[in-house]
Protein backbone atom coordinates (compact mmCIF):
# COMPACT_ATOMS: atom_id res chain seq x y z
CA UNK A 1 0.00 0.00 0.00
CA UNK A 2 2.26 2.34 0.67
CA UNK A 3 4.60 1.60 -2.01
CA UNK A 4 1.08 2.41 -4.27
CA UNK A 5 0.72 5.74 -2.39
CA UNK A 6 4.36 6.48 -3.51
CA UNK A 7 3.31 5.79 -6.50
CA UNK A 8 0.06 7.46 -6.67
CA UNK A 9 -0.65 10.04 -9.51
CA UNK A 10 -0.63 12.73 -7.51
CA UNK A 11 2.71 11.94 -5.84
CA UNK A 12 3.93 11.83 -9.04
CA UNK A 13 3.10 14.88 -9.95
CA UNK A 14 4.00 16.41 -7.22
CA UNK A 15 7.70 15.00 -7.74
CA UNK A 16 7.78 15.88 -11.14
CA UNK A 17 6.62 20.05 -10.26
CA UNK A 18 9.38 20.00 -7.80
CA UNK A 19 11.74 18.70 -10.36
CA UNK A 20 11.22 21.04 -12.42
CA UNK A 21 11.15 24.45 -9.84
CA UNK A 22 14.35 22.53 -8.63
CA UNK A 23 16.72 25.21 -9.20
CA UNK A 24 19.67 23.54 -10.19
CA UNK A 25 17.57 21.31 -12.68
CA UNK A 26 16.45 24.99 -13.92
CA UNK A 27 20.11 26.16 -14.46
CA UNK A 28 21.18 23.03 -15.68
CA UNK A 29 18.39 23.16 -18.15
CA UNK A 30 19.54 26.59 -19.23
CA UNK A 31 22.97 25.80 -19.59
CA UNK A 32 22.44 23.19 -21.67
CA UNK A 33 19.59 25.09 -24.22
CA UNK A 34 22.56 27.82 -23.90
CA UNK A 35 25.36 25.88 -25.11
CA UNK A 36 23.26 23.81 -27.96
CA UNK A 37 21.92 27.61 -29.11
CA UNK A 38 25.81 28.50 -29.40
CA UNK A 39 26.51 24.85 -30.74
CA UNK A 40 24.36 25.86 -33.04
CA UNK A 41 25.05 29.34 -33.90
CA UNK A 42 28.76 29.00 -34.01
CA UNK A 43 29.19 27.03 -37.03
CA UNK A 44 26.94 29.74 -38.66
CA UNK A 45 29.14 31.77 -37.69
CA UNK A 46 32.14 30.25 -38.74
CA UNK A 47 30.58 29.24 -42.29
CA UNK A 48 29.71 33.01 -43.45
CA UNK A 49 33.59 34.17 -41.75
CA UNK A 50 35.12 31.46 -43.69
CA UNK A 51 32.89 32.52 -47.09
CA UNK A 52 33.39 35.87 -46.59
CA UNK A 53 37.57 35.07 -46.95
CA UNK A 54 36.99 32.57 -49.51
CA UNK A 55 35.53 35.57 -51.43
CA UNK A 56 38.01 37.99 -50.80
CA UNK A 57 41.03 35.37 -51.58
CA UNK A 58 38.93 34.84 -54.93
CA UNK A 59 38.79 38.03 -55.56
CA UNK A 60 42.49 39.51 -54.73
CA UNK A 61 43.76 36.73 -57.18
CA UNK A 62 41.71 37.90 -59.94
CA UNK A 63 42.46 41.37 -59.28
CA UNK A 64 46.02 40.89 -58.85
CA UNK A 65 46.45 38.28 -61.93
CA UNK A 66 44.19 40.45 -64.29
CA UNK A 67 46.39 43.66 -63.29
CA UNK A 68 49.67 41.46 -63.04
CA UNK A 69 48.88 40.24 -66.76
CA UNK A 70 48.26 43.71 -68.34
CA UNK A 71 51.77 44.97 -66.26
CA UNK A 72 53.59 41.98 -67.61
CA UNK A 73 52.75 42.63 -71.14
CA UNK A 74 53.03 46.28 -70.84
CA UNK A 75 55.29 47.72 -67.96
CA UNK A 76 53.84 48.90 -64.76
CA UNK A 77 54.79 52.15 -65.49
CA UNK A 78 53.07 52.17 -68.63
CA UNK A 79 49.79 50.38 -67.62
CA UNK A 80 49.33 52.74 -64.76
CA UNK A 81 50.08 55.91 -67.28
CA UNK A 82 47.79 54.36 -70.02
CA UNK A 83 44.95 53.75 -67.34
CA UNK A 84 45.31 57.20 -65.97
CA UNK A 85 45.77 58.72 -69.69
CA UNK A 86 42.52 56.58 -71.22
CA UNK A 87 40.62 57.91 -68.54
CA UNK A 88 41.71 61.74 -68.60
CA UNK A 89 41.29 61.40 -72.34
CA UNK A 90 37.74 59.69 -71.93
CA UNK A 91 36.83 62.25 -70.08
CA UNK A 92 37.95 65.61 -72.43
CA UNK A 93 37.32 64.77 -75.74
CA UNK A 94 34.08 62.20 -74.89
CA UNK A 95 32.23 62.75 -71.92
CA UNK A 96 31.68 66.44 -71.90
CA UNK A 97 30.82 65.99 -75.54
CA UNK A 98 28.42 63.35 -74.60
CA UNK A 99 27.18 65.73 -71.65
CA UNK A 100 26.31 68.56 -74.36
CA UNK A 101 24.42 66.29 -76.48
CA UNK A 102 22.40 65.42 -73.16
CA UNK A 103 22.02 68.86 -72.43
CA UNK A 104 21.01 70.05 -75.42
CA UNK A 105 18.70 66.97 -76.31
CA UNK A 106 17.52 67.58 -72.55
CA UNK A 107 15.98 71.09 -73.48
CA UNK A 108 14.65 69.73 -76.82
CA UNK A 109 12.46 66.75 -75.37
CA UNK A 110 11.16 68.91 -72.50
CA UNK A 111 10.19 71.67 -75.20
CA UNK A 112 8.54 68.45 -77.17
CA UNK A 113 6.50 67.22 -74.04
CA UNK A 114 5.58 70.74 -72.67
CA UNK A 115 3.90 71.84 -76.03
CA UNK A 116 2.19 68.41 -76.99
CA UNK A 117 4.44 67.02 -79.30
CA UNK A 118 4.63 63.93 -77.25
CA UNK A 119 1.60 63.38 -77.47
CA UNK A 120 1.02 64.15 -80.65
CA UNK A 121 3.92 61.46 -81.44
CA UNK A 122 1.97 58.70 -78.95
CA UNK A 123 -1.69 59.17 -81.06
CA UNK A 124 0.27 58.55 -84.41
CA UNK A 125 2.14 55.43 -82.54
CA UNK A 126 -0.90 54.04 -81.02
CA UNK A 127 -2.45 51.89 -83.53
CA UNK A 128 0.96 49.94 -83.93
CA UNK A 129 0.84 48.53 -79.85
CA UNK A 130 -1.79 45.44 -79.71
CA UNK A 131 -1.14 44.23 -82.90
CA UNK A 132 3.35 44.96 -82.47
CA UNK A 133 3.58 45.05 -78.75
CA UNK A 134 0.49 43.40 -77.30
CA UNK A 135 0.23 46.26 -75.07
CA UNK A 136 -2.17 49.07 -75.11
CA UNK A 137 -2.26 52.17 -77.21
CA UNK A 138 -1.21 54.62 -74.19
CA UNK A 139 1.96 52.62 -74.27
CA UNK A 140 3.03 54.88 -76.65
CA UNK A 141 3.52 57.72 -74.71
CA UNK A 142 6.15 55.09 -72.69
CA UNK A 143 8.67 54.81 -76.00
CA UNK A 144 8.13 58.37 -76.37
CA UNK A 145 9.24 59.26 -72.81
CA UNK A 146 12.38 56.82 -72.47
CA UNK A 147 13.30 57.76 -76.30
CA UNK A 148 13.72 61.31 -75.42
CA UNK A 149 15.58 60.49 -72.04
CA UNK A 150 16.34 57.20 -70.47
CA UNK A 151 14.90 53.94 -69.34
CA UNK A 152 13.75 55.02 -65.60
CA UNK A 153 11.39 57.05 -67.40
CA UNK A 154 8.78 54.17 -67.95
CA UNK A 155 8.64 53.12 -64.00
CA UNK A 156 7.12 57.14 -63.19
CA UNK A 157 4.57 56.20 -65.66
CA UNK A 158 4.00 52.80 -64.43
CA UNK A 159 3.63 53.76 -60.91
CA UNK A 160 0.60 56.46 -62.07
CA UNK A 161 -2.99 55.05 -61.89
CA UNK A 162 -4.23 56.74 -64.58
CA UNK A 163 -1.34 54.91 -67.12
CA UNK A 164 -1.10 51.50 -65.44
CA UNK A 165 -5.25 50.82 -65.38
CA UNK A 166 -4.84 49.97 -69.17
CA UNK A 167 -2.92 47.00 -68.45
CA UNK A 168 -2.84 43.80 -67.19
CA UNK A 169 -0.33 42.84 -64.82
CA UNK A 170 2.35 40.81 -67.35
CA UNK A 171 1.43 43.81 -69.76
CA UNK A 172 2.57 46.04 -67.17
CA UNK A 173 5.82 44.10 -66.08
CA UNK A 174 6.86 44.16 -70.08
CA UNK A 175 7.35 47.44 -69.63
CA UNK A 176 10.65 47.21 -68.55
CA UNK A 177 11.81 45.55 -71.74
CA UNK A 178 9.64 47.84 -73.85
CA UNK A 179 11.16 50.83 -72.57
CA UNK A 180 14.77 49.62 -71.68
CA UNK A 181 14.73 49.52 -75.51
CA UNK A 182 14.41 52.72 -76.21
CA UNK A 183 16.60 54.25 -73.72
CA UNK A 184 18.63 57.16 -74.40
CA UNK A 185 17.63 56.50 -77.98
CA UNK A 186 17.77 60.27 -78.93
CA UNK A 187 21.14 60.82 -77.75
CA UNK A 188 22.54 58.03 -79.43
CA UNK A 189 21.36 58.78 -82.95
CA UNK A 190 22.51 62.57 -81.71
CA UNK A 191 25.67 61.30 -81.09
CA UNK A 192 26.24 59.38 -84.16
CA UNK A 193 24.63 61.73 -86.48
CA UNK A 194 27.01 64.43 -85.29
CA UNK A 195 30.03 62.01 -86.10
CA UNK A 196 28.90 61.90 -89.59
CA UNK A 197 26.91 58.61 -89.73
CA UNK A 198 23.04 59.74 -90.06
CA UNK A 199 22.26 56.63 -92.20
CA UNK A 200 23.78 54.27 -90.69
CA UNK A 201 21.60 55.91 -87.28
CA UNK A 202 18.74 55.98 -89.23
CA UNK A 203 18.91 51.90 -89.93
CA UNK A 204 19.96 50.99 -86.64
CA UNK A 205 17.01 52.79 -85.12
CA UNK A 206 14.98 50.47 -87.48
CA UNK A 207 16.93 47.63 -85.52
CA UNK A 208 16.42 48.83 -82.15
CA UNK A 209 12.53 49.06 -82.84
CA UNK A 210 12.74 45.15 -84.22
CA UNK A 211 14.48 44.15 -81.36
CA UNK A 212 12.03 45.80 -78.63
CA UNK A 213 8.97 43.57 -80.42
CA UNK A 214 10.90 40.77 -79.98
CA UNK A 215 12.01 41.30 -76.16
CA UNK A 216 8.76 42.51 -74.85
CA UNK A 217 6.59 39.41 -76.74
CA UNK A 218 9.16 37.33 -74.88
CA UNK A 219 9.11 38.74 -71.45
CA UNK A 220 5.24 38.40 -71.42
CA UNK A 221 5.60 34.99 -73.03
CA UNK A 222 8.08 33.82 -70.50
CA UNK A 223 5.93 35.29 -67.28
CA UNK A 224 2.76 34.18 -68.40
CA UNK A 225 4.08 30.27 -69.01
CA UNK A 226 5.13 31.07 -65.41
CA UNK A 227 2.78 32.95 -63.46
CA UNK A 228 -0.63 32.84 -65.36
CA UNK A 229 -1.80 34.13 -62.17
CA UNK A 230 -0.61 37.77 -63.79
CA UNK A 231 -3.18 37.65 -66.44
CA UNK A 232 -5.21 40.08 -64.51
CA UNK A 233 -6.00 43.75 -64.69
CA UNK A 234 -3.40 45.75 -62.63
CA UNK A 235 -6.24 47.38 -61.33
CA UNK A 236 -9.58 48.42 -61.16
CA UNK A 237 -9.48 52.15 -60.06
CA UNK A 238 -11.14 54.26 -62.00
CA UNK A 239 -8.89 57.23 -63.96
CA UNK A 240 -8.32 58.62 -66.84
CA UNK A 241 -5.74 59.49 -69.63
CA UNK A 242 -6.29 62.96 -69.61
CA UNK A 243 -4.75 63.13 -66.11
CA UNK A 244 -1.41 62.00 -67.21
CA UNK A 245 -0.48 65.88 -68.10
CA UNK A 246 3.18 67.47 -69.15
CA UNK A 247 1.86 70.95 -68.83
CA UNK A 248 2.75 73.83 -66.55
CA UNK A 249 1.36 77.08 -65.66
CA UNK A 250 1.94 80.51 -67.17
CA UNK A 251 2.67 82.29 -70.13
CA UNK A 252 3.92 80.69 -73.45
CA UNK A 253 7.24 82.23 -73.03
CA UNK A 254 7.64 81.48 -69.22
CA UNK A 255 6.49 77.60 -70.03
CA UNK A 256 9.47 77.99 -73.07
CA UNK A 257 11.76 79.48 -70.91
CA UNK A 258 11.03 76.83 -67.80
CA UNK A 259 11.11 74.13 -69.86
CA UNK A 260 13.90 74.70 -71.73
CA UNK A 261 16.08 75.16 -69.08
CA UNK A 262 14.44 72.38 -66.85
CA UNK A 263 15.13 69.93 -69.87
CA UNK A 264 18.60 70.86 -69.78
CA UNK A 265 19.34 70.46 -66.04
CA UNK A 266 17.79 66.96 -66.65
CA UNK A 267 20.26 66.29 -69.30
CA UNK A 268 22.86 67.26 -66.85
CA UNK A 269 22.06 64.63 -64.67
CA UNK A 270 22.20 62.31 -67.34
CA UNK A 271 25.53 63.55 -68.19
CA UNK A 272 26.94 62.65 -64.95
CA UNK A 273 25.43 59.28 -64.37
CA UNK A 274 27.28 58.28 -67.52
CA UNK A 275 30.17 59.42 -66.20
CA UNK A 276 31.19 56.37 -63.92
CA UNK A 277 30.73 54.07 -66.84
CA UNK A 278 32.44 55.89 -69.58
CA UNK A 279 35.59 55.96 -67.71
CA UNK A 280 35.84 52.71 -65.75
CA UNK A 281 34.33 50.18 -68.20
CA UNK A 282 34.97 52.22 -71.43
CA UNK A 283 38.86 52.52 -70.08
CA UNK A 284 39.05 48.46 -69.19
CA UNK A 285 37.59 47.85 -72.29
CA UNK A 286 39.98 50.08 -74.14
CA UNK A 287 43.28 48.30 -72.74
CA UNK A 288 41.27 44.73 -73.66
CA UNK A 289 40.84 45.91 -77.28
CA UNK A 290 43.89 48.31 -78.55
CA UNK A 291 47.32 46.93 -78.94
CA UNK A 292 50.85 49.51 -78.77
CA UNK A 293 50.48 52.54 -80.51
CA UNK A 294 54.94 52.85 -80.95
CA UNK A 295 56.33 53.08 -83.62
CA UNK A 296 58.00 49.71 -83.26
CA UNK A 297 55.11 47.87 -81.77
CA UNK A 298 56.36 49.01 -78.19
CA UNK A 299 54.51 50.48 -75.41
CA UNK A 300 54.82 53.86 -74.67
CA UNK A 301 51.86 54.91 -71.87
CA UNK A 302 50.38 56.41 -74.19
CA UNK A 303 46.05 56.74 -73.77
CA UNK A 304 43.84 53.68 -75.62
CA UNK A 305 47.10 51.63 -75.41
CA UNK A 306 46.49 47.98 -74.48
CA UNK A 307 46.44 44.30 -74.57
CA UNK A 308 44.27 43.22 -77.10
CA UNK A 309 42.51 40.37 -75.42
CA UNK A 310 38.72 41.13 -76.92
CA UNK A 311 39.96 41.62 -80.28
CA UNK A 312 42.51 38.27 -80.60
CA UNK A 313 39.09 36.26 -79.26
CA UNK A 314 37.24 37.76 -81.30
CA UNK A 315 39.04 37.08 -84.42
CA UNK A 316 39.33 33.49 -83.80
CA UNK A 317 35.71 33.65 -84.31
CA UNK A 318 34.87 36.63 -86.21
CA UNK A 319 33.13 34.42 -89.33
CA UNK A 320 30.44 34.27 -86.94
CA UNK A 321 30.22 38.43 -85.81
CA UNK A 322 30.89 38.72 -89.82
CA UNK A 323 27.92 36.75 -90.66
CA UNK A 324 25.93 38.23 -88.04
CA UNK A 325 26.44 41.85 -87.44
CA UNK A 326 28.77 42.64 -91.13
CA UNK A 327 32.04 43.49 -88.39
CA UNK A 328 35.24 43.46 -90.10
CA UNK A 329 37.65 43.65 -86.95
CA UNK A 330 37.20 41.50 -84.38
CA UNK A 331 37.73 44.99 -82.01
CA UNK A 332 34.27 46.11 -82.74
CA UNK A 333 32.71 43.68 -80.49
CA UNK A 334 33.74 45.59 -77.69
CA UNK A 335 30.99 48.15 -78.26
CA UNK A 336 27.69 45.19 -77.87
CA UNK A 337 29.86 44.10 -74.91
CA UNK A 338 30.07 47.49 -73.09
CA UNK A 339 26.66 48.49 -73.70
CA UNK A 340 25.56 45.48 -71.39
CA UNK A 341 26.51 47.93 -68.90
CA UNK A 342 26.13 51.35 -70.14
CA UNK A 343 25.05 52.68 -73.43
CA UNK A 344 26.90 55.60 -72.71
CA UNK A 345 30.41 53.83 -72.25
CA UNK A 346 29.71 52.09 -75.34
CA UNK A 347 29.44 55.13 -77.54
CA UNK A 348 32.68 56.48 -75.93
CA UNK A 349 34.30 53.83 -77.62
CA UNK A 350 33.01 55.25 -81.23
CA UNK A 351 35.43 58.25 -81.21
CA UNK A 352 38.36 55.76 -81.07
CA UNK A 353 36.85 53.35 -83.70
CA UNK A 354 36.51 56.24 -85.72
CA UNK A 355 40.07 57.56 -85.61
CA UNK A 356 41.58 53.96 -85.87
CA UNK A 357 39.49 53.89 -88.99
CA UNK A 358 37.57 50.28 -88.43
CA UNK A 359 34.07 51.77 -88.55
CA UNK A 360 31.48 52.49 -91.43
CA UNK A 361 27.29 52.48 -91.44
CA UNK A 362 26.99 49.22 -91.41
CA UNK A 363 28.71 49.05 -87.82
CA UNK A 364 26.87 52.12 -86.98
CA UNK A 365 23.82 50.66 -87.60
CA UNK A 366 24.66 47.46 -85.75
CA UNK A 367 25.68 50.19 -82.73
CA UNK A 368 23.09 52.00 -82.60
CA UNK A 369 20.37 48.97 -82.56
CA UNK A 370 21.97 46.99 -80.22
CA UNK A 371 23.25 50.13 -78.01
CA UNK A 372 19.29 51.19 -77.87
CA UNK A 373 18.09 48.18 -77.32
CA UNK A 374 20.24 47.37 -74.28
CA UNK A 375 21.38 50.22 -73.22
CA UNK A 376 23.07 48.85 -70.01
CA UNK A 377 19.72 46.61 -68.98
CA UNK A 378 22.13 45.18 -66.89
CA UNK A 379 22.28 47.65 -64.47
CA UNK A 380 18.41 48.83 -64.89
CA UNK A 381 16.46 45.86 -64.66
CA UNK A 382 16.62 45.28 -61.21
CA UNK A 383 15.94 48.07 -60.08
CA UNK A 384 12.86 48.86 -62.20
CA UNK A 385 11.66 45.44 -61.51
CA UNK A 386 11.87 46.08 -57.73
CA UNK A 387 10.56 48.92 -57.82
CA UNK A 388 7.20 47.34 -59.37
CA UNK A 389 7.41 44.90 -56.90
CA UNK A 390 8.02 42.06 -59.48
CA UNK A 391 11.76 40.86 -58.30
CA UNK A 392 11.00 37.44 -58.96
CA UNK A 393 11.05 37.93 -63.05
CA UNK A 394 14.37 39.42 -62.88
CA UNK A 395 15.87 37.04 -64.69
CA UNK A 396 13.40 36.45 -67.22
CA UNK A 397 13.13 40.02 -68.55
CA UNK A 398 17.34 39.67 -68.70
CA UNK A 399 17.04 36.67 -70.92
CA UNK A 400 14.10 38.23 -73.30
CA UNK A 401 16.25 41.57 -73.16
CA UNK A 402 19.74 39.56 -74.10
CA UNK A 403 17.82 37.76 -77.53
CA UNK A 404 16.06 41.12 -78.30
CA UNK A 405 19.55 43.20 -78.52
CA UNK A 406 20.83 40.62 -80.23
CA UNK A 407 18.13 40.35 -83.02
CA UNK A 408 18.17 44.06 -83.08
CA UNK A 409 22.03 44.04 -84.17
CA UNK A 410 20.95 40.86 -86.97
CA UNK A 411 17.99 43.05 -88.22
CA UNK A 412 20.23 46.21 -88.71
CA UNK A 413 22.61 44.85 -90.57
CA UNK A 414 20.70 42.72 -93.02
CA UNK A 415 18.23 45.55 -93.50
CA UNK A 416 21.55 47.86 -94.48
CA UNK A 417 23.01 45.24 -96.58
CA UNK A 418 19.49 45.08 -98.25
CA UNK A 419 19.36 48.94 -98.45
CA UNK A 420 22.68 49.03 -99.74
CA UNK A 421 22.03 46.50 -102.82
CA UNK A 422 18.58 48.69 -103.21
CA UNK A 423 20.69 52.41 -103.34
Amino acid sequence: MENASNNSPQNNKHHSLLSVLNPFEVFRHHETEDKKQQGKRKPNRFKFTTQRSFEALVFLVCFFAFFGFLAYRMTLPNMLNTFMQTAYHLLLETVFYIMAICVLMGAISKLLTEFGVVRLMENILRPLMKPLFNLPGVAALGAVMTFLSDNPAIISLAKDNNFARYFKKYQLVSLTNFGTAFGMGLVVIAFMTGKGFGSGAMVGLVGAFIGSIISTRLMQRFTLKSYPELDTPVTEEEGTEQMISFKSEGSVFQRFLNAMLDGGKSGVGIGVAIIPGVLCISTIVMMLTFGPSGAHGEYTGAAYEGVPVITWLADKVNFIFYWLFGFENGALVSFPITALGAVGAAIGLVPTFIETGIINNNAIAVFTAMGMCWSGYLSTHTAMLDSLGYRKLIGKAIGAHTIGGLCAGIAAHWLYVLLAMIF
